[in-house]
């Protein structure tokens, strides 16, 4: 999607500053072509651009988590917290045939009627008002065979392995990209496994004031220092199947 898909949290975080970006090929840059390297350096920048001391906690929901945990398994140390939302399932083994598919079918459909198609099916699982009108029309999905080629071939829950700082793991209830969950947990070293009730994987659209009640607590444990030891959503890191639920 775009930077737009996060314009309700800047108020729902008032004790954090919100940065939120563009990858390329997808909102305010659709002109450029998506690379693994333009999207890395894009969150890279983002990080950078932290003040002297402050913590960071880089979330990412979707594309955007596969591609956070790729940075975060590259710079293990700059992070203080990272937060996955609909993004485990491997793509390698769940998601390649899906995406693979869609990348066949989008150039005989072109990527306006993909994108109409798709919007439907998003505004169907839940997605409504201001977030159904910031959907991107087919500009953004033409980007994402490319996008989702990178992922497959790249991305996984090993690379959560080396990732030294706490790692939240989001979805929705009924989001399908929540199926590898417990093999992304049990690559994790702290491990913190949140389930949205009734929520699918549009959570971050549906849910915003639930989502921001996981990333107020992500980021007040940052700033004390505290999150290596846990906030009270975290399931007991033997079990990393049965997660508990946070409350809408």
């Amino acid at each position: 999607m775009s930077a737009r898909q996060w314009a309700p949290y800047p108020a729902l975080l008032p004790d954090a500053e919100v940065v939120s970006v563009d990858l390329p090929g997808h909102g305010t840059r659709t002109d450029e072509p998506f690379t693994l390297e333009g999207a890395l350096a894009t969150i890279g920048a983002a990080v950078g651009g932290r003040a002297p001391g402050r913590p960071v906690v880089l979330a990412g929901h979707s594309l955007g988590g596969y591609l956070c945990s790729l940075y975060a398994a590259a710079h293990p140390d700059a992070l203080d917290a990272l937060v996955l939302i609909g993004a485990t399932a491997d793509p390698a083994n769940r998601l390649a045939v899906v995406y693979r598919a869609f990348a066949r079918v989008l150039p005989y459909l072109g990527a306006d009627r993909m994108g109409r198609v798709a919007n439907r099916v998003v505004r169907l699982l839940g997605v409504r008002g201001g977030a159904a009108d910031a959907l991107p029309d087919g500009t953004s999905y033409a980007a994402l065979p490319a996008a989702w080629e990178a992922v497959m071939e790249h991305c996984g829950p090993d690379l959560l392995q080396g990732v030294r700082c706490p790692v939240y793991l989001v979805n929705g209830q009924f989001d399908q990209m929540r199926l590898d969950v417990a093999r992304y947990a049990a690559a994790c070293a702290a491990p913190h496994v949140v389930t949205i009730p009734r929520a699918t994987h549009f959570v971050p659209l549906t849910h915003p004031e639930a989502v921001a009640e996981v990333l107020v607590t992500v980021v007040r444990d940052a700033v004390t220092g505290a999150a290596g030891t846990g906030p009270s959503p975290a399931p007991p890191r033997s079990d990393p199947g049965a997660p508990p639920t946070m409350g809408e």
